[in-house]
């Protein structure tokens, strides 16, 4: 990524990595904090220049491209948390590698931690991509493919050129590749075999958070699932739950928060979910030795975006998810 200098007139040549963005776009991305209507003012207003050549906002960058960006000055009403804001320009990512699953020159497939976003924003100033960017300050190209929940575990794709990346954002709107989560939901599923097909709605919560509900204005969202286990033993019994599910939860969709308020649907949400979950049983859980949420995603079958070979990788699950299953199976603490 270009170091940009906000308070002087920046010229950026194109290089292959970047070609093929939109305009608008590759701006956000290295201009860090500034509003995108700041951006598409300063485009329209003729202030930037492609080739010393006026520009649209959607038009799409090439290699070898000269790219002028005039000083850009934002006024203090407009970023009121001053010092905030810049923090989050230069956040200081500590360099961190992850557990690697595959890796190649088109793209790195990580074993994601939970507790850990994917990136900064909201409130966390930095998560996996500026760890591992710091981590390799030779890599030219390293971009999040698509998004895991922070607290959920598991398989994380991040593309290594701009070819990969769009060509699995191509695969992801076909809904491909195949993605298979495991799940523990508070309740009892009696289907050892189910679909759900119920249309999910993005909305803000009281808090400002991203919230998700079932509603027929939302996308089309189908998950399928499948029972691993049910519990109903008397270790959960004094603690005062009547029953856990442990399933696997293919998904034919990628909406956010799908395999969450698909299972909170079916009166079995997910185990420590503190969004969708069931606060009381949270607690009850925490008692059995549950810290986090309960949701990992445990295996990816894709093509490969640059050579067409069949991948099937998989994220084994995590400690303390295997040992809390144990302990159900068992009857007894772990």
């Amino acid at each position: 990524m270009h170091p940009i200098r906000k308070d002087s007139v920046s010229q950026i040549a194109i290089g292959e990595h970047e070609a093929g963005q939109r305009l608008d776009n590759y701006l956000i991305k290295i201009l860090k904090g500034v509003p995108k209507s700041h951006i598409h003012r300063i485009i329209r207003a003729g202030e930037v220049r492609l080739d010393k050549k006026r520009c649209k906002p959607d038009m799409r960058i090439e290699s070898g491209q000269i790219l002028r960006i005039p000083p850009i000055r934002i006024a203090e009403k407009q970023r009121p948390h001053h010092r905030q804001a810049s923090h989050s320009e230069n956040p200081a990512a500590p360099a961190r590698e992850f557990e690697t699953v595959y890796e190649d020159d088109a793209m790195l497939v990580i074993n994601k931690p939970s507790g850990v976003a994917v990136h900064g924003g909201s409130g966390v100033s930095f998560g996996v991509i500026e760890q591992i960017r710091r981590a390799r300050p030779e890599a030219k190209y390293l971009e999040l493919v698509h998004r895991l929940d922070k607290d959920t575990s598991g398989l994380l794709m991040i593309a290594k050129k701009r070819s990969a990346l769009v060509k699995l954002h191509e695969m992801i709107r076909n809904d491909h590749p195949k993605k298979i989560y495991l799940a523990l939901g508070v309740g009892r599923l009696n289907n050892d075999r189910f679909h759900v097909k119920l249309p999910l709605f993005k909305y803000t919560g009281a808090q400002g958070e991203k919230m998700v509900r079932v509603s027929e204005d939302g996308q089309s969202a189908h998950t399928v699932f499948r029972v691993l286990g049910r519990f109903s033993d008397g270790l959960l019994h004094q603690v005062g739950l009547s029953a856990l599910t442990l399933v696997e939860a293919t998904l034919k969709t990628g909406r956010t928060h799908q395999i969450r308020v698909h299972m909170q649907s079916q009166n079995c949400p997910i185990a420590g979910d503190e969004r969708y979950g069931d606060y009381q049983a949270n607690r009850r859980l925490q008692k059995l030795g549950l810290k986090r949420m309960f949701l990992h995603a445990a295996e990816l079958h894709l093509d490969h975006p640059l050579t067409g070979e069949k991948l099937v990788l998989k994220a084994e699950l995590p400690q303390e998810l295997a040992q809390f299953v144990l302990m159900l199976e068992n009857g007894s603490p772990a």
